[in-house]
């Protein structure tokens, strides 16, 4: 998998000339990535409608043009909060992958959950992961470093991040209480259902196919009533390959390649917390269509 090439979603597209300028260390480009988002829940700003809607750019290509409508300047020009789009930790991840490549530096989108956030709780979310010339680094392109997180924000140690794969794994050992990972302990996107669609969506990022976190396909579900061996046998190949098994690499493209419950094909259903309906989007137009 060639990591330094953009994908179909980190492709700045007509947009590529404002990566030109860019800064190639790695702190004042995660600064840039800042200035140009906003979360759509931590920003301390409540957005609707039209702006809110922004979560659901689903390519760098439609962030960047956004972004350019409404400042029209360069990428590292300071944009005031509220004038940033609208976005999450898979859009910080993606905006700063897309730098990378557009760099030359292999670079991917991880899925899985922080445990940094709040104390007993395991938040879903998405990292860069970038190859430094010896090894692949782990970064979170969302938090402004500081002291308080405890560990260098750009070379994240182990056992902060945990990938999908990993925490379902541990969640069918019976090794951890799956209630405490997902989006929010307040809502009800938590639990085992929730960590196996993860497990889908970490083998999609990894294929760079970077796809929105309320984006469903295939073998997802709302509950774990199906046999779960499958699941199971996917975990393994990612830990593995994770772990530099190039046989379990090769299996798990294949696998997405030829596998309709693993790939999402030419479709998706959108779940957005937009508050919008269940919409089904044509990822080759990128348009919203009738169900299929």
């Amino acid at each position: 998998m060639n990591y330094a090439e953009q994908s179909a979603y980190s492709d700045p597209g007509a947009h590529a000339a404002l990566l030109d300028e860019l800064p190639s260390d790695i702190a004042e480009l995660t600064a840039v990535i800042r200035n140009l988002l906003i979360h759509y829940r931590g920003g301390g700003i409540e957005f609707t409608g039209d702006r809110l809607e922004e979560i659901n750019h689903r390519w760098v290509e439609a962030m960047l043009a956004t972004d350019q409508r409404r400042n029209g300047t360069p990428l590292a020009a300071p944009r005031e909060p509220a004038d940033r789009i609208v976005g999450c930790c898979r859009d910080y991840t993606l905006l700063m992958i897309s730098a990378l490549r557009h760099k030359g530096i292999p670079a991917r989108s991880r899925v899985g959950f922080s445990s940094y956030f709040a104390p007993g709780f395991h938040h879903d979310h998405v990292v860069v992961e970038y190859w430094n010339g010896d090894r692949w680094v782990l970064l979170d392109a969302e938090l402004e470093p500081a002291e308080h997180w405890g560990f260098d924000v750009h070379d994240i140690p182990k056992g902060k991040f945990d990938s999908a794969a990993e925490v379902w794994r541990a969640f069918r050992a019976g090794e951890i209480d799956g209630d405490v990972y997902g989006v929010d302990p307040s809502l009800p996107f938590r639990g085992g259902w929730f960590i196996r669609n993860y497990v889908f969506l970490q083998l999609a990022h990894l294929q760079r196919d970077e796809l929105l976190l309320w984006d469903g396909w295939g073998a997802m579900a709302d509950d774990l009533e199906m046999d779960l061996t499958p699941t199971d046998e996917l975990a393994a190949l990612l830990i593995a390959s994770d772990a530099g098994d190039e046989a379990a690499t090769a299996k798990l493209r294949d696998r997405y390649r030829e596998d309709p419950d693993l790939h999402p094909g030419d479709r998706v259903l959108v779940h957005s917390p937009s508050g919008t309906p269940p919409t089904w989007v044509d990822l080759s137009t990128r348009q919203k269509v009738d169900a299929p």
